[in-house]
């Protein structure tokens, strides 16, 4: 039922939806089931435009950990038929299988706008300096067409399920771009994550030296598979540069995974590196490229500095938000990670290399702006660990919040699968630290992206900041 503090006439407009992957859908099918009226706004041309991006690469979790309850509920009563539980599907296979036929359920396509990127987020006629009556007064969405056309929408609640693979990591020291990075991007010296190497992007690779630079899963991904082409096409040469020392955690748990899919990930990338197919520069600081015919890449390393030419470089550093268009919003982040503050310290990628995320929600999620709200990939900030399974929860629990159903939203639900992986070295740092809680019946878990986390065995204990977890 809905909330009594809130006047009737804000009650009666939408709450605004921004992204249309998997999580932005789940949150407007959850909506749905709390009788609230969704409308979502997707700045891509289709439903789940990131994953076109990566449509070629196969996910590890099986498909029982893909699909959210709610959007399952709207699907099953158009007869829609559920893809066989236990196999592994491809990003395109998410899009065409989930993700389509979710946005064709007439109530979710009556609410879905694509080519519609939201620009700004604020009150209507209030910037963040005023305060009076702010909580009881409408979000004002500001939405550009394809055309360039602007429009303000009024909105009730506004969930931001954005993502961030529009914003990529610079590969420079210290948060930066390094000098000359902006011109090897210009001249295609640097490609967009996650290209398809062995397919559509095939003859940009075949016969070069590659450079992958990153040490998450998209990184081992991207080193599988130009593997695969190396194999197929004489003189491709691999080389892959980190920053840490060690590469150990991303070759993962091997056979204890929960995933197997995730184990044998690891298990053939340390074997491509041990036989040399693979170069590793590990302690590798990317300080400057300089681009010709080919791309020199200048960098820093324990025994001075270095220097590598190569043809091509494929990033795999990560990604981080877009907090520009939330600039009149009354947010609390963390100052590190750039998430909701209740919840940066538990996600903090410099120490939390296992231990436990609780499950969270609204709680957890919440903002000083009453009913705004990150879900999804956006909500972890910079952290590389983010979990789909993670993303259903939290928009559930945010529905039953904007709904006025405290009970519900404060009642959490999470189960992921371990993975073998587990180290306490609090000290140092890592690209894909360890995410993991065992609480309540769910089984709902799945990379949101082909950079999916390791999942610490779960220990009870709290590893990296002070924290008093919330909701």
């Amino acid at each position: 039922m809905p909330d009594k503090a809130v006047p009737t006439a804000v009650a009666e407009l939408p709450v605004v939806v921004i992204g249309a992957g998997p999580v932005g859908l789940a949150a407007a099918a959850h909506l749905l089931e709390r009788g609230l009226r969704p409308v979502i706004f997707e700045a891509g041309t289709v439903p789940g435009a990131a994953i076109q991006a990566w449509r070629h690469i196969r996910l590890f979790s099986p498909w029982r950990f893909n699909i959210d309850a709610a959007s399952r509920r709207l699907l099953e009563a158009t007869g829609w038929e559920e893809p066989r539980p236990t196999s592994l599907p491809y990003g395109a296979d998410l899009i065409e299988r989930y993700l389509e036929p979710l946005a064709a359920v007439p109530a979710i396509r009556d609410a879905l706008h694509t080519s519609s990127r939201v620009i700004a987020v604020s009150r209507a006629g209030l910037d963040k300096t005023h305060s009076r009556r702010r909580d009881e007064t409408p979000f004002l969405v500001r939405v550009q067409d394809a055309s360039g056309t602007v429009a303000d929408h009024l909105a009730r609640a506004v969930i931001d399920a954005s993502g961030a693979w529009d914003r990529p990591n610079p590969l420079g020291q210290a948060g930066l771009p390094a000098p000359g990075e902006a011109e090897a991007i210009a001249t295609g010296h640097i490609t967009e994550p996650l290209p398809d190497v062995t397919g559509g992007d095939r003859a940009r690779f075949a016969g070069k030296h590659i450079l992958v630079v990153g040490a998450g899963h998209s990184a081992a991904n991207t080193l599988l598979n130009l593997g695969q082409l190396a194999r197929n096409e004489p003189g491709t040469r691999i080389s892959w540069a980190v920053r840490g020392a060690d590469v150990t955690r991303l070759y993962g748990g091997g056979d204890l995974d929960g995933l197997p899919a995730r184990g044998q990930l690891g298990t053939r990338l340390r074997k491509l590196v041990e036989d040399g197919h693979i170069e590793l520069h590990a302690s590798f600081t990317i300080t400057g490229f300089k681009t010709a015919d080919t791309l020199a890449v200048f960098g820093t390393t324990p025994d001075g500095d270095a220097q590598l030419d190569v043809d091509v470089l494929i990033p795999a550093t990560g990604f981080r938000p877009d907090l520009d268009m939330l600039r009149e919003l009354r947010l609390e982040l963390d100052p590190a990670v750039e998430a909701p503050r209740q919840l940066g310290p538990l996600i903090d990628p410099e120490f939390h290399s296992c231990g436990t995320v609780p499950p969270h929600g609204a709680k957890l999620l919440a903002h000083p702006e009453k009913d705004f709200y990150l879900a999804g990939m956006k909500s972890y900030g910079r952290a590389p660990t983010f979990l789909l399974a993670t993303g259903y929860e939290q928009v559930r629990s945010v529905a039953g919040a904007i709904a006025g159903d405290r009970e519900a939203a404060d009642k959490l639900h999470l189960e992921l699968p371990e993975t073998g992986v587990c180290t306490t070295d609090l000290a140092g740092s890592c690209d894909a630290p360890a995410a993991v809680t065992t609480s309540g019946a769910e089984e709902e878990a799945c990379c949101a992206a082909p950079e999916p986390a390791f999942l610490g065995i779960p220990t009870g204990l709290v590893h990296g900041r002070s924290v008093t977890p919330g909701g």
